[in-house]
């Protein structure tokens, strides 16, 4: 049976027989963690709204039993602006516990799109498991005509119980598209085919009931810490800053900022500035860029020009993601709080340029 854990593990069966296939022959055993999301919404008038038994919904797939013996562990449910780096390490521990135990062969998660990457990225950097962990989605809600939520749902029961997933890192499938946790992002606003992986690609995809992975992700990386520093905030630049508004947000007191620059992360003069004045306190600041493709580089020495900014103390990631870099210096800070040592899981492939830059 498909049965409800709740988070005082009291388990209630919720009728779906999922436990025997029609062929008899052993299954893989997938928990689902639901957190809500419009997979578990529905229509309210002209607006879409959590529906209280919308996660439970997720598992009423009749195909699931051909597949695999399955679970549901309802974690939250909540619309994903709503997750927090707090929920993302107490998700995350909750996946490690389950997936510890050997009766458990792979993880499910079901999540909103909104935040859906920054919670994939924090659980592939800090998981301890390397048992198939996926996480999917829905654009379109319960009450909408041809929602998406079912068939992603079953396309990622597929991929975590496919024996090819082990030590893939955590995964994001939707569409029938299957992308790694650092790559991917968020599209288009409303559109099924909304995930995508710039300048990089999906990792494979579900064909009918085929999983096939074309590559393997080779930049995943683990900082394995039980402690996070959620006071990290991400500030974007834009013509003609003058620093005004990172001073602020440093006066508010956060630990950590990411500054979204141009292009390889450059920013204007006066922003460059308000940096150097912040490293200087001891608070870090990673460079991000505002483009999808390439990666930050300390190329350009005028003032404000990425070069300028190494040599002024900031960090320059190599992730262009601002989201993702925000969700890296939170574990990061969570291990350490001096910058050089910060700079290290940045600034990967950056060090055999900066003593020719430094003279």
């Amino acid at each position: 049976m498909v049965s409800w854990l709740d988070s005082g593990s009291e388990k209630r069966d919720i009728g779906i027989n999922l436990r025997k296939g029609e062929s008899g022959m052993d299954k893989k055993r997938i928990i689902i963690i639901s957190t809500g999301g419009t997979i578990a919404m529905v229509k309210k008038g002209r607006t879409v709204v959590p529906f209280d038994k919308g996660n439970a919904l997720v598992t009423d797939i009749p195909e699931l039993h051909e597949i695999a013996d399955v679970e549901l562990y309802e974690f939250s449910n909540i619309p994903s602006p709503q997750m927090t780096p707090r929920l993302m390490l107490e998700l995350a521990k909750k996946i490690d516990e389950f997936l510890e135990k050997d009766d458990y062969d792979g993880a499910v998660i079901t999540h909103g799109t909104d935040t859906l990457e920054e919670t994939a990225y924090f659980l592939d950097l800090i998981l301890r498991t390397e048992k198939p962990v996926v996480l999917t989605a829905s654009m379109r809600n319960i009450s909408e005509l041809s929602t998406d939520g079912p068939r992603n749902v079953l396309s990622s029961v597929l991929v975590a119980s496919s024996d090819s997933s082990y030590g893939m890192g955590v995964v994001v499938c939707l569409n029938d598209e299957i992308h790694a946790a650092r790559e991917v992002t968020k599209t288009y606003t409303s559109n099924v085919a909304t995930f995508d992986s710039p300048g990089y690609g999906p990792l494979g995809v579900v064909d009918e009931n085929n999983v096939i992975y074309f590559r393997k992700s080779l930049t995943r990386e683990k900082i394995i810490t039980d402690k996070i520093e959620e006071r990290v905030a991400v500030v974007k630049a834009f013509t003609g800053d003058d620093g005004a508004i990172l001073r602020a947000v440093h006066n508010m007191g956060y630990k950590g900022i990411v500054l979204e620059g141009f292009g390889r992360g450059n920013v204007p003069p006066e922003a460059a500035q308000a940096v150097e004045e912040i490293v200087k306190s001891g608070v870090p600041v990673v460079i991000t860029s505002r483009c999808f493709k390439g990666r930050v580089y300390p190329i350009y020495g005028y003032a404000g020009g990425g070069a300028d900014l190494r040599r002024k103390g900031a960090i320059l990631s190599e992730h262009p993601l601002s989201q993702k870099a925000r969700i890296k210096l939170m574990l990061v800070l969570g291990i350490t709080s001096d910058i050089e040592e910060i700079r290290k899981y940045f600034e990967i492939h950056i060090g055999g340029m900066m003593s020719e830059i430094e003279h």
